[in-house]
């Protein structure tokens, strides 16, 4: 069992789980991701993309988990070798420490640069190979989304790698890339079973995509710099504390 204090110098707990859930989302927004989701859908679920808004739940629901569950997965391992990497580094834990803040800074300022140099905002298609990943099925489907889509959703899922690099704990840094993965499968999810409404729902972010990127560069550039000045763990105490007023002490049983 952990004390609140204990776990609160654990960066893939409270306040960095809320993290990776917003890096999640905030990859699944990118401009890189979003437009090619009627893609992944009929490439996954053998449904044409012209029919999924007719599409029953049970025909696109059940391999659209499968789907989830593979890329989450991938990024779940990429976790647990994150935090077995910093553990071998545990001795100079201090200089782990502000080297993952400068990092995570790094790639808030590449993720914010990319909306004004072109070459940083590229978009990634990789259609041919989703259609040919779908015919494997919905799992082989979703491992090629995790590995060719890295390059894509990278300065997200780095910078919350990079937390769980700085996890005392196994289970902590797996359970913080089961976050960032929820922050994707969820509004896929959606989208499966509620295709008009949510492409609905993303004309209004495509509109928007210069703001949501600029906001998920802010959070990660402001995670480094609490992590670097010692404060993010200040603000998990508090986090921690009114989670732990609520009865919701989960950080205890990871």
């Amino acid at each position: 069992m952990f004390s609140i204090a204990q776990a609160a110098s654990d960066p893939a707990s409270g306040v960095g789980i809320l993290a990776a859930l917003a890096a999640g989302l905030v990859s699944f927004l990118s401009p890189c991701v979003l437009p090619l989701v009627p893609g992944y859908l009929s490439a996954v679920t053998g449904v044409s993309a012209s029919d999924l808004e007719d599409a029953s739940t049970r025909q696109v629901l059940g391999p659209s988990l499968l789907f989830v569950a593979s890329f989450s997965a991938i990024f779940i391992v990429l976790g647990l070798t994150a935090t077995g990497l910093g553990s071998t580094l545990s001795d100079n834990k201090e200089t782990l420490e502000k080297v993952s803040a400068a990092l995570i800074i790094a790639l808030g300022i590449f993720f914010v640069a990319s909306l004004f140099v072109t070459r940083l905002n590229r978009e990634w298609h990789v259609d041919g190979l989703m259609a040919r990943a779908g015919k494997g099925g919905p799992v082989i489907a979703g491992a090629a989304f995790a590995i060719a889509w890295t390059p894509c959703i990278g300065p997200t899922l780095g910078a919350i790698l990079t937390t769980a690099a700085l996890s005392e704990s196994a289970g902590r840094g797996a359970f913080l890339l089961a976050v960032y993965s929820a922050g994707l499968a969820i509004p896929f999810l959606l989208t499966a079973v509620a295709f008009s409404r949510m492409t609905t729902a993303f004309a209004v972010v495509k509109r928007h995509y210069r703001v949501i990127v600029a906001a998920g560069g802010a959070v990660l550039i402001a995670m480094g710099v609490l992590i670097w000045t010692g404060e993010f763990f200040q603000l998990n105490i508090e986090a921690q504390r009114f989670l732990s007023d609520l009865g919701l002490d989960f950080w205890n049983e990871v």
